[in-house]
């Protein structure tokens, strides 16, 4: 759970006490990452001080984890001391071999050990002859191998060891297939990386809080195909029992939700589903419900948007997918009321204003909200009702309750 702002701490977390209520085993993650701090002027302290008034304020008593987001070697060290959870990307060091020529060794040997496999659920057998061993070293080593390297740093920092590690891998242009996985599995533990959650690339577009565009089957056989190897790693690896499958949806893609709860339940298996940038959509939207002076902010905070969508969008152009003719013009937009805002906003495809184009370029345009400064703070605390119940509903009812079954092994256990 993403809380860019600082303020929906307690609106997300009952959210979550409502989902345990239900029978749900849940464990809020809430996080940010180095690069959103920055844009928003906040201190990586500043997550942890938020996440636990939250929980002191409404007594939970479950597990809960402050997650540097999207942290590597060089941006760690200001969430050592503050966080519990490490998101570990390594999308910069994917299609690398290894600097280590022993490393390589190593992988090369655990990964022909794996021989050939036939995992019961998949089609075909996964083999591991030179070659195969060969080309996954070559392509996804050197990530394993930063991978090890800042698992080293964040275990020197929290000698406790009381921390899980997400291994991101999601960031990249090609999916990443049983074979795949199963030999980046195999060479994490070789190097006794305790990955708790890996975040693995699926085939089609998780383009930011809009819909999945892809095949849904075929989403279907690669998830399943997932939690069948992720189950064999646990088993016959020595890989974590909590080793989770990591879905970062982007936010809203509720197509995939049925498919994920349906093999959730029937592997029995855990899951961690990012769902960040709903939040900072839903207090746009919220402050749009308010009317007033919070709707004219809107109007602006849409006008600066446009005015710079080219440096807004540039960073996330491969998961966005805006058509700018879809878009309305200052003078549209400036004519709106509440109800237009809200109904080309909020994520509902049967309302025929949803504009998703719209939708997609507010996603990003959260720094402009920064710029403003105690404006846009003040407006969040003058409409909390409004905007605290916006980000309660969307948790719980559109994401807690669609996607994790009755008594699912979440991140509870660690």
């Amino acid at each position: 759970m993403g809380d860019r702002f600082g303020h929906q701490g307690e609106a997300q977390l009952q959210a979550v006490l409502d989902g345990r209520a239900e029978g749900i085993e849940l464990a809020p993650v809430w996080n940010k990452s180095q690069r959103e701090h920055s844009l928003v002027g906040t201190e990586a302290d500043t997550l942890r001080t938020e996440a636990d008034a939250a929980v002191a304020a409404l007594d939970y008593t479950g597990p809960y984890f402050v997650d540097a987001d999207h942290i590597n070697f060089e941006t760690v060290d200001a969430f050592l001391k503050c966080s519990d959870f490490f998101t570990m990307d390594v999308a910069d060091n994917l299609g690398q071999p290894p600097e280590s020529s022993e490393a390589a060794e190593r992988y090369k040997a655990a990964l022909l050990e794996l021989g050939t496999l036939s995992l019961e659920g998949l089609a075909e057998p996964l083999e591991y002859d030179a070659a195969t061993a060969d080309q996954l070293v070559h392509r996804y080593g050197g990530a394993v191998e930063a991978a090890k390297r800042l698992y080293e740093k964040i275990s020197a920092g929290c000698p406790d060891g009381a921390f899980a590690i997400e291994v991101s891998m999601d960031e990249t242009e090609s999916p990443q297939g049983p074979k795949e996985l199963l030999g980046i599995l195999a060479m994490l533990a070789v190097e006794e990386v305790p990955a708790q959650t890996i975040a693995p690339k699926f085939s089609g577009r998780f383009n930011k809080g809009v819909e999945y565009v892809g095949d849904l089957q075929q989403f279907r056989a690669e998830f399943e195909a997932d939690l069948i190897v992720l189950r064999y790693a646990i088993e016959k690896l020595g890989l974590p029992e909590s080793l989770k499958l990591s879905v970062h949806s982007g936010s809203d893609k509720f197509s995939l939700y049925p498919i994920i709860q349906e093999l959730v339940a029937k592997h029995d298996a855990g899951l961690h589903l990012k769902t960040a940038g709903t939040t900072w959509l839903e207090e746009v939207i919220g402050l749009a419900e308010a009317g007033c002076d919070a709707l004219k902010f809107v109007q602006q905070l849409y006008a600066d948007a446009l005015d710079q969508i080219d440096a807004l969008t540039a960073p996330y152009a491969t998961v966005l997918d805006i058509d700018l003719s879809a878009l309305p013009s200052v003078e549209e937009s400036d004519g709106w009321g509440s109800e237009d805002f809200v109904k080309s906003l909020a994520h509902d495809q049967a309302e025929p204003r949803y504009n998703p184009s719209l939708r997609q370029l507010l996603h990003v345009a959260f720094k402009l909200a920064a710029q403003k400064g105690e404006i846009y703070h003040d407006l969040l605390q003058q409409h909390a009702d409004i905007v605290n119940r916006r980000v309660y509903e969307n948790l719980y009812q559109k994401h807690i309750l669609k996607v994790f079954p009755v008594a699912a092994r979440v991140l509870a256990g660690h």
